[in-house]
């Protein structure tokens, strides 16, 4: 594994890991598509401006309308759908939620089928990965249905399953549809249209009708700057760069530990209660991210000899 890919995975992993936690910050006086709307916008400008400076190719038609497509599906639809469900689910369950984002890419990457079902490591990765998760929000969801507001967590967790989905079909879209752009102004593009088309749902939501500036804590303003700069522009670029050069599922490997690690800061930072069942969870799933990616690990391990 070079250092740009051991770097990149450590970003998906880390920054991602961490931007639940930012995002509960930020939900607290912002609303969650207008949150969307600033995080993906300002950050696609911030992209879009840099690969003019360096004098990129200016991206023709199909290059715009791939990534576009792309952004919304992984973004809207995806992260989109996380911050939605953030308002009901705690930093943590929302992140161990998005751990099946391994599970949509081996059933839904047909064309790594061959790859993904012929090693039985990774079929058992998923299957590992799919308890943890079970283990982890199991009791979670129980709790949920005990209190009054359990009928809205329960639809916060379906949305955030449709948007795995989403985030998936985006993901492979943006993958095999490939177009020559570099990865700045690649995934500049998608979040700037991801930034736009998050506009919709917020104006048919009603989210503008109460809203004021001022109210805006400074926390609030923080925890968009973070979700600008280190969860946007720095590791969604590094996610895009995986998807190139790495199976689809080993870069969704990022859901996999992401849950460690916004659990963790959830427990430090916001109180939130971690469970012995979660502790339990959370050493599967990093068994099962070992599993997935025990080819490629092994692969260069022989290459190193």
């Amino acid at each position: 594994m070079t250092i740009k890919v051991f770097l990149a995975f450590a970003a998906v992993y880390l920054i991602w890991g961490s931007t639940y936690l930012a995002a509960q910050f930020g939900l607290a006086t912002i609303p969650p598509y207008l949150l969307g709307s600033m995080r993906f916008a300002i950050a696609g400008l911030i992209l879009l401006g840099w690969s003019l400076l360096k004098k990129h190719p200016i991206p023709g038609s199909k290059v715009i309308t791939v990534n576009s497509i792309g952004g919304i599906l992984m973004l809207v639809g995806g992260s989109g759908s996380v911050l939605w469900a953030q308002q009901y689910l705690s930093s943590g369950i929302a992140a161990i939620l998005v751990a099946s984002l391994p599970v949509w890419f081996v059933l839904l990457d047909k064309k790594q089928w061959p790859f993904y079902f012929g090693d039985k490591r990774v079929i058992i990765g998923v299957i590992l990965g799919f308890a943890g998760i079970l283990l982890l929000f199991g009791t979670g969801v129980r709790n949920g249905l005990q209190s009054e507001s359990g009928w809205m967590q329960l639809i916060g967790i379906g949305v955030i399953l449709l948007g795995c989905i989403s985030w998936t079909i985006g993901s492979l879209y943006v993958k095999y549809q490939a177009v020559q752009a570099d990865v700045a102004t690649s995934a500049g593009i998608q979040l700037l249209a991801a930034g736009i088309f998050s506009l919709i749902p917020s104006l048919l939501s009603n989210e503008l009708t109460d809203f004021q500036w001022s109210q805006v804590s400074t926390g609030g303003w923080l925890a968009l700057l973070y979700l600008m700069i280190p969860g946007s522009v720095i590791a969604f670029m590094s996610y895009l760069y995986l998807l190139k050069v790495r199976p689809a599922a080993q870069a969704g490997t990022y859901a996999y530990v992401n849950p460690v690690i916004a659990v963790l800061l959830g427990a430090i930072f916001a109180n939130e209660k971690v469970t012995a069942f979660q502790i339990i969870g959370l050493v599967v799933i990093l068994l099962s991210v070992l599993m997935i990616n025990w080819n490629s690990y092994t692969t260069v391990s022989k290459a190193g000899k």
